[in-house]
């Protein structure tokens, strides 16, 4: 596995050449070094306002190597995403917070769609956990995550089958189909299963919700 990280990596620091600016930087030193010299061979024969001078081009100067020296050898980062699938083994796990408080003020089921979308990214599922802090502690919300859960177990592996981009379903199932070029009929029934259960549930969520708030107001 070491083999194979070495010879994949993920990103890649290519030195960028800057021969003329480099002699620009040497010319304008040269120059600098020139001025010092000159303030300093005759500082004892001027005055006050000579050794000013001096003091404020010696603090330039040395700000100005501190820049150069940060310039002097850029390098160009390119990195490689392609090559991630290839080394998953490497990846570290990641944990992922949600954090809602109001079910009114953020509806369970925008946090469910923001679950739903984080638990699909491109990344090894076995790595990823994703954490909901509630600090509400609603009954709504818990039963809406409940459900994504469940509903996940079918979400993710058809969104990471046909590399689908847009990962919250109801965001997906609002638009036009996203990859006509995988049109198929096995693409077109699985994702009429999933549209329908995403709908589904989705009522269902609302009916909770809507009994929920109706029990609220009579008590």
């Amino acid at each position: 596995m070491g083999a194979v990280s070495e010879a994949l990596p993920l990103q890649e620091r290519v030195p960028v050449k800057n021969n003329v600016k480099r002699a620009s930087d040497l010319v304008i030193l040269f120059l600098l070094i020139a001025q010092l010299y000159c303030r300093l061979s005759s500082l004892h024969s001027h005055g006050t306002v000579w050794r000013a001078a001096f003091l404020c081009e010696s603090w330039f100067a040395f700000v100005w190597l501190l820049n150069m020296n940060a310039k002097w050898n850029p390098v160009k980062c390119i990195t490689y995403p392609e090559r991630i699938t290839k080394r998953f083994d490497d990846l570290p796990a990641v944990d992922m917070f949600v954090t809602t408080a109001d079910p009114k003020l953020e509806p369970p089921l925008v946090t469910v769609n923001t679950v739903l979308s984080l638990l699909a990214v491109e990344y090894p599922a076995h790595k990823l956990a994703c954490y909901v802090s509630d600090d509400g502690c609603s009954a709504i919300t818990c039963y809406a995550l409940v459900e994504a859960a469940e509903f996940a177990r079918s979400w993710v592996p058809f969104c990471k089958e046909y590399n689908i981009r847009v990962r919250a379903p109801s965001v997906y199932f609002s638009g036009e189909v996203e990859t006509p070029h995988l049109l198929s009929p096995d693409f077109l029934q699985e994702w009429q299963v999933m549209k329908v259960s995403t709908v589904e549930r989705g009522k269902t969520t609302q009916i909770k919700i809507g009994n929920t708030s109706l029990f609220r107001e009579q008590y």
